[in-house]
C-alpha cells in the first residue's frame, strides 16, 4: 500500500462541508471530493461530549490533534480512513452546531468568534497521510491504526471488514438512534446504538455467534429482510411472554432462550405473577435467572442462586442433630440413620455434611434454621429438589 504525507488547512477541508443530523448518511468536505463518513465508519460519537470542545480548544491553542488518514478512492476522490471524529467536530463547530466557552466563560459559536480566532481555526494545517491500495489492504490498515482515542468496538471493525450494501442497510435499521423502535429494543439489549450494540445483537441472534461468517455471505445483499424478521420475531416473543419490563432483562441470551422455548405455550398473566413473586423473594439472589427458570418450567433452581444457610445456622443445626443422634446411637445424617448399611450409626464431621432445606425452597420452604437439616454429601446430592 502506498502512502503520501501532505497537509490540508481546515479551511480547505471544510469547503463545502455537509453535516446531516440523520445517521446513515455520508458527511462530505473538500467541495464534495472528501467523504468524511464512509459506510464502514462508526457513527459520530463526540456529540454532546467533551471531546468535540477539546478538538476546537486544541486548534485555538495551536496544539496538534494527531495524524489523519485519507484513502485515495480515485484520482480525484478521497475518503477519511482515520480522523472522522476530529474532522466532524471541526465541521460541526464551523457550521454553528455547538458552542465553546471563551476565556470569560461565555458561550461562543463560531460565527460569534472574533475574526482572528476564526482565522486561527481555519488556517490550521492538518497533517494527512493519503493511502492508496486494495480494499483488503485499506481495511487491514483501518484496523491497525485505530488503536488510539476512542477504541473501536468489535462490530465497528466488522462493519469495516465487510462493508457493502448489507452493512449499509443494516446500520440504517439498527444503528440509527432516530429509529422509533430503539426504546422498545433497549428493554432487552445492552449497550449503545451509536456504538453498534443493537446491530451486533441482531447479527449475533441470527448467526448464533458466527457474525463474521454471516456478514461475509450476505455482504452484497440488497435487503436485510431475513435479519429484521428474525430479530423482530424474538423481540415480539419476549414482549408477549413477559408483559412486564424489568431492568435485569437487558442483555440476557434471548436468542438462545427463543430457540429452546418459543414453541411452548405460556400464559402471560400467570408468567407476570410468577416473575413478581420471584423478584420479591428475598432468597432469590440472581434476579436475571428468573426468566429462564420460568421458561424451563421452574425446575432448575440453580438459575436463581437461592440464598444458602449461613455458617452459624449450619453449626447450630449440626450440634443439635449430632447431640440427638449420639443419644439415640444413630447417625447424625437423618437419611443414613433410616438405612440398613454400615453408616446407620456413623457420626459425620461437619465438613462431610451439607445443609439442606427440609421442605424444598421451590415448594415454599424457607431458608431458615427451622427448615434446615444437615445431610451427608451423598444423601444431600441424591435428594435433589425433592
Amino acid at each position: 500500500m502506498n502512502t503520501t504525507l501532505t497537509t490540508y488547512t481546515v479551511r480547505k477541508i471544510c469547503d463545502g462541508f455537509v453535516y446531516n443530523e440523520l445517521e446513515g448518511r455520508g458527511l462530505f468536505g473538500l467541495s464534495g471530493k472528501l467523504t468524511i463518513q464512509p459506510e464502514y465508519q462508526r457513527n459520530y460519537i463526540y456529540v454532546e461530549r467533551k471531546q468535540d470542545v477539546a478538538v476546537i480548544d486544541s486548534l485555538l491553542k495551536g496544539y496538534p490533534i494527531g495524524l489523519i488518514y485519507f484513502n485515495k478512492v480515485t484520482d480525484t476522490n478521497l475518503e477519511v480512513l482515520d480522523g472522522q471524529q476530529r474532522i466532524t467536530s471541526i465541521g460541526r463547530f464551523v457550521t454553528n452546531k455547538f458552542a465553546i466557552r471563551d476565556e470569560n466563560g461565555m458561550e461562543q459559536y463560531y460565527s460569534g468568534l472574533a475574526k482572528d480566532k476564526q482565522d486561527i481555526i481555519m488556517d490550521t494545517e492538518l497533517l494527512v497521510y493519503e493511502c492508496e491500495g486494495t480494499e483488503s489492504q485499506i481495511k487491514e490498515w483501518f484496523k491497525t491504526i485505530n488503536i488510539a482515542g476512542v477504541s473501536l468496538k468489535e462490530q465497528e471493525i466488522l462493519n469495516a471488514v465487510y462493508s457493502g450494501t448489507f452493512v449499509t442497510l443494516a446500520k440504517q435499521e439498527f444503528s440509527n438512534s432516530h429509529n422509533a423502535n430503539i426504546k422498545k429494543w433497549g428493554a432487552y439489549i445492552s449497550g449503545s446504538v451509536d456504538r453498534q450494540a443493537y446491530l451486533e445483537c441482531a447479527l449475533d441472534w441470527i448467526s448464533q455467534g458466527q457474525i463474521d461468517n454471516y456478514l461475509s455471505s450476505h455482504r452484497y445483499d440488497t435487503n436485510i429482510n431475513e435479519l429484521k424478521t428474525h430479530f423482530n420475531a424474538i423481540i415480539d416473543w419476549i414482549s408477549t411472554v413477559f408483559t412486564d419490563v424489568e431492568t435485569e432483562m437487558r442483555g440476557l441470551h434471548w436468542a438462545e432462550l427463543y430457540r429452546k422455548y418459543h414453541d411452548q405455550g405460556y400464559n402471560s398473566a400467570e408468567v407476570a405473577i410468577q416473575v413478581r413473586q420471584l423478584r420479591d423473594d428475598p432468597y432469590v439472589k440472581n434476579k436475571r435467572g428468573i426468566y429462564e427458570y420460568i421458561l424451563g418450567g421452574q425446575k432448575d433452581t440453580k438459575l436463581l442462586d437461592v440464598r444458602v444457610f449461613d455458617d452459624a445456622t449450619k453449626r447450630d443445626v449440626y450440634n443439635h442433630q449430632t447431640t440427638a443422634a449420639k443419644s439415640q446411637e444413630a447417625s447424625n445424617c437423618p437419611h443414613c440413620a433410616l438405612g440398613h448399611e454400615a453408616n446407620q450409626t456413623k457420626i459425620w464431621t461437619i465438613k462431610d455434611m451439607e445443609a439442606d432445606h427440609v421442605t424444598a425452597w421451590s415448594k415454599d420452604g424457607t431458608t431458615s434454621k427451622e427448615n434446615c437439616q444437615l445431610l451427608c454429601k451423598t444423601h444431600n446430592r441424591a435428594k435433589g429438589n425433592r
